[in-house]
């Protein structure tokens, strides 16, 4: 079966619970898991209000922290659960790319993330990750609700 399951998590209440049921399947399979937080890319022109007011340094400092509190709700549940666990957060204006990335750089043999139920007009302007990864990823995904 797996052996290693990469959770990505953007902290939403969908990823949150994709989260635990990852977790429930690498402690029925004896895997471990890897948590997984991409941060986007600081950029001076953008739409992102928390980055119009700070300067790069600040961004990084609060994105990190951020990613931190996101990332330790995976180490609490993993550890709860009694399922060995490593997080890493990543900068990146893609990503389903970094997903792909660390699933591969990781070893992990299954992606289990959250979809975000984004259906019709929406869900083709605003794209999906979920949909992105499983499109373009070598590794299994799975997909939960």
């Amino acid at each position: 079966m797996f052996k290693h399951v990469l959770l990505p998590t953007d902290g939403s209440p969908q990823s949150e619970a994709a989260i635990h049921q990852g977790i429930e399947l690498a402690k029925e399979t004896h895997a471990r898991v890897t948590g997984i937080h991409v941060v986007p890319e600081f950029h001076v022109f953008t739409y992102q209000a928390d980055m119009l007011e700070d300067t790069r340094e600040q961004y990084a400092k609060d994105s990190q922290a951020k990613a931190a509190k996101i990332l330790q709700s995976i180490e609490n549940a993993a550890r709860d659960a009694g399922v060995p666990c490593d997080t890493v957060c990543v900068v990146s204006d893609e990503p389903y790319e970094a997903i792909i990335r660390t699933a591969d750089e990781q070893g992990c043999d299954l992606i289990a993330m959250a979809s975000h139920g984004h259906k019709g007009i929406k869900g083709l302007l605003v794209g999906s990750e979920t949909q992105k990864v499983l499109t373009h990823s070598h590794q299994p995904v799975m997909v939960l609700r």
